[in-house]
């Protein structure tokens, strides 16, 4: 099994390296988090021993309950799923970071909530850069408000944005969701804002999220394979 997950992340990281090189981005300048939302401990423990380091979670109790098993390896959390309110401290007292805050409301109770004892909580806004009506996320409008407000909380570090465009036939028609992102990121970075990452692409779009700035592709069924 190990051998499988080691093929499986060889050919990830390669498609990562040759987008990298096919537009002209820095090598190492894209990083994978391997989304390992619904897998077992097993799985999660076969691909950080093929080398993979950042895993991200949906579920905080499925989470807690990995973080728990794999206490003993050096791995790095990232919470990528919708929040509840009521769920904020296990999420500000374990993870390294949260990629879906869509509410400023969520960033306080964050920012409260995270230890002193801990690295600021590295955290990104979900954009819902489609308008789509079923997906969490902010309006693209309000984007530079709630930036301007998390960037000054303690105990929190505003890294940059997130998003999970509508799914798109091919390479062509993923781009402009991602360019979208982009130059919203880019206004906040001209707002002065010090942001460096773009958390967007996935198993199917990563090239066109890499072409268009990505920093960190969130790649789960091309790692494990489908989902149970």
């Amino acid at each position: 099994m190990t051998t499988e997950f080691a093929d499986r992340l060889r050919a990830v990281r390669d498609r990562i390296h040759a987008a990298e090189q096919r537009f002209q981005r820095p090598p190492g300048a894209v990083r994978l988090l391997a989304v390992s939302k619904t897998q077992p401990v097993t799985a999660v423990a076969a691909m950080a021993a093929a080398g993979q380091t950042g895993f991200g979670e949906n579920y905080v109790q499925e989470a807690l309950d990995k973080m728990t098993e794999l206490a003993a390896l050096a791995l790095e959390w990232h919470f990528i799923g919708p929040i509840q309110a009521n769920k904020t401290r296990p999420i500000a007292e374990r993870f390294a970071w949260v990629h879906s805050v869509d509410r400023l409301k969520l960033a306080e109770r964050l920012s409260a909530q995270r230890p002193a004892s801990l690295p600021p909580l590295n955290v990104c806004l979900q954009v819902n850069i489609d308008r789509e009506p079923t997906k969490h996320g902010l309006d693209p409008a309000e984007v530079s408000a709630i930036a301007a407000a998390v960037a000054v909380l303690p105990r929190l570090r505003l890294r940059g944005l997130m998003a999970i465009p509508a799914p798109a036939a091919d390479f062509a028609a993923q781009r402009p969701a991602f360019a979208r992102l982009r130059t919203l990121q880019d206004q906040l970075t001209a707002a002065g804002l010090a942001l460096d990452t773009l958390s967007m692409g996935m198993s199917d779009d990563l090239e066109a999220a890499i072409a268009e700035g990505a920093t960190l592709v969130r790649v789960g069924t091309a790692l494990f394979g489908p989902r149970r």
